[in-house]
């Protein structure tokens, strides 16, 4: 992965834009080119980061089963999402398939026609007893090299857990780069923007480490619901940016 070029990109399951986030903190040259989210509040949020230049112009699709995969197809370096949760969490019933926000099957088959260099998707830990088999078979029938891990906001200095299920699938076509194409930054020490929620003209921003500041909580804001939820389901861009790391020397490692 040539990181002097623009390395392009497009997410699916965006929620606020942890994943986006996270890739920018380890390539600078990340040009997201088109997003997938169906909350009309995460839309909004993700068009308000835009505006405020902390995320990437660039249209959102409300559907992946409709995401226009065959055009971008040989035109995308890196395919992330945080498909959702709900079917394979330990806090619902855990149907797996037979949930109706199971969204795998649509996501591998926009795999295949776009054909990314890189996919890079994020889930729950309960995944890994519930559904990561099937994407990891599904990925290697696709011509996917593919690595796995569990990785907490703990370990980039939150102070709780978030545990999350991290999955990379390099293109066996595609020859990897076995030199290290990046660097972890260490966090800002004034704060991060990245670690945002913006609502409208307001903007949170984080205490300096990785913790989301949610202003208008105790206020009883209108929309504290929704900001409860977008922060509940969001990818923390640090935690993220190193599991692209670690998953990323794996397999360059691997061959």
């Amino acid at each position: 992965m040539d990181t002097t070029k623009t390395i392009t990109h497009v997410g699916l399951c965006a929620g606020y834009g942890g994943i986006e986030l996270g890739l920018k903190r380890v390539l600078p040259t990340l040009r997201t080119v088109a997003y997938s989210e169906i909350e009309a509040y995460a839309c909004a949020n993700l068009v308000a980061k835009m505006e405020a230049g902390l995320l990437d112009p660039a249209p959102i699709w409300t559907d992946v089963k409709s995401f226009p995969y065959s055009f971008f197809r040989g035109k995308v370096d890196i395919l992330s999402g945080g498909y959702p949760c709900q079917p394979f969490s330990a806090a619902g019933k855990r149907a797996g398939a037979a949930d109706d926000r199971h969204l795998w099957p649509a996501i591998a088959y926009g795999i295949e026609r776009m054909r990314p260099r890189i996919c890079f998707f994020e889930n729950v830990e309960g995944h890994i007893t519930l559904g990561l088999r099937e994407v990891l078979v599904d990925l290697e029938f696709l011509g996917y090299k593919t690595a796995w891990g569990v990785f907490s906001a703990h370990e980039v200095g939150a102070p709780h857990q978030r545990k999350r299920v991290f999955i990379m699938a390099y293109d066996k076509s595609q020859r990897i780069q076995r030199e290290r194409p990046f660097r972890l930054e260490e966090p800002h020490p004034h704060g991060e923007p990245e670690i945002s929620v913006c609502s409208g003209a307001r903007t949170d921003w984080s205490d300096g480490t990785t913790e989301p500041v949610l202003v208008g909580m105790a206020d009883g804001g209108a929309d504290w619901v929704d900001r409860v939820h977008l922060l509940g389901n969001a990818v923390v861009p640090a935690t993220a940016a190193l599991a692209f790391t670690t998953l990323y020397e794996e397999l360059s490692q691997d061959g």
